[in-house]
């Protein structure tokens, strides 16, 4: 069963976005901000990374950044799913292999993880 490790800072969200993940047979990791996503990432090497942009101690840019930057972490694909930031993650096409809008559908969520994964 693939992981997911979520950033979201938003404890609701984390939550639904979870939830969603793990009723689909997905195994999920939560950090609420980027750098503790970071840190898990590096710990448990996941299939894939879904991201908020706008977090406290390091945004969703800067954890997809820093992961592209370590050779051991910049092959796994990383979705940003923001609610107004999403230009700005798709001005990076270079760091974010998917961006969603919020709010988004699950069934378009789960459709692009799926994608990605495969």
């Amino acid at each position: 069963m693939p992981l997911i490790v979520i950033a979201e800072d938003e404890f609701l969200i984390a939550d639904v976005l979870t939830i969603m993940l793990e009723d689909a047979g997905y195994e999920v990791a939560a950090a609420s901000h980027g750098k503790a996503a970071l840190t898990l990432v590096r710990e448990k090497r996941p299939s894939l990374v879904i991201t908020d942009f706008m977090m406290p101690l390091m945004t969703g840019l800067e954890l997809a950044q820093a992961m592209r930057a370590d050779g051991e972490l910049a092959h796994i694909p990383v979705m940003l799913v923001s609610g107004a930031q999403g230009s700005i993650g798709r001005a990076h096409p270079d760091v974010f292999d998917a961006v969603l809008d919020k709010p988004y559908n699950e069934k378009k969520l789960l459709e692009t993880v799926s994608r990605l994964l495969s």
